[in-house]
């Protein structure tokens, strides 16, 4: 770690956040569902990524709204309702200053990837759970599946029709290194590591199960796309079986999207 990462790691500290983890996440009023974690979610951190530009979209897609609700708020009342730790990572931390939640930013800026990276540098639990926070359909159920599979593994992924799907995914601590690694070279791809990770890909048939609708990866970029999704109905029934079928740590050279450093 350089010494500007240091520094900004130091000053984090500093402030206190060392140890916010360990108390449970405030909830937001009117959130819904359990205040306990259940299943593989217990002992895994929330990290909702804060730190997009929303260059395309023209205005903060965090707080455009989807059913009269925020995107982030649909991210975070999933979090809540999953995890008693949840932190933001990402800059401008004043947009969130109404949550009572840590939001820490990125120890190498500019990228998913280095946010993927700080959550877990500051993350008390061995293992996160990482998400946007302008998704605007987060599957209960795929979450806590893909947190229930995590093993031996050092990350469990989603990996649809369209390629991997990193940022709705389980890292152990472990990826740490590796990702680090990426950071300081220039590589801001994040299944670039995935070849030196032992990672779980949920695949097939059981991802399509637990995503029946296909909309539990939908990414909003553009006003177009944000028009036609603000049409879909939020929620629907969700198929929840058990695991019939993923593939263990085969990564191939497939990329479908190319981030630069600013996302």
């Amino acid at each position: 770690m350089n010494d500007a990462v240091a520094d900004i790691a130091a000053g984090c500290q500093s402030r206190g956040t060392q140890g916010l983890q360990t108390v449970a996440s405030p909830r937001r009023p009117g959130a819904t569902g359990p205040l306990a974690p259940e299943d593989g979610c217990c002992g895994v951190t929330g990290v909702i990524l804060v730190g997009g530009k929303s260059r395309r979209m023209g205005q903060d897609k965090a707080f455009m709204e989807i059913a009269g609700r925020p995107l982030f708020e649909q991210v975070l009342n999933l979090f809540q309702e999953c995890f008693t730790r949840v932190i933001l990572v990402g800059d401008r931390a004043e947009r969130f200053a109404g949550y009572g939640l840590p939001c820490l930013p990125d120890l190498y800026p500019g990228s998913a990837l280095g946010g993927l990276h700080a959550g877990l540098f500051y993350s008390e639990t061995e293992r996160v759970f990482v998400a946007p926070c302008d998704l605007p359909f987060p599957n209960r159920e795929l979450l806590r599946h893909l947190c229930s599979l995590s093993g031996d593994f050092d990350a469990v992924v989603p990996k649809g029709d369209q390629g991997y799907e990193p940022l709705f995914a389980l890292y152990h601590k472990s990826c740490l290194a590796p990702l680090e690694r990426l950071l300081k070279s220039g590589n801001y791809r994040i299944y670039d590591a995935f070849a030196q990770l032992r990672v779980l890909y949920l695949t097939g048939e059981e991802l399509r199960r637990l995503d029946r609708e296909e909309k539990s990866f939908v990414n909003l970029n553009t006003m177009e796309q944000f028009a036609r999704t603000a049409e879909l109905p939020v929620a629907g029934e969700r198929l929840y079986r058990e695991p019939q079928h993923y593939t263990v740590g085969v990564h191939d050279e497939a990329v479908q999207h190319q981030p630069t450093k600013d996302g």
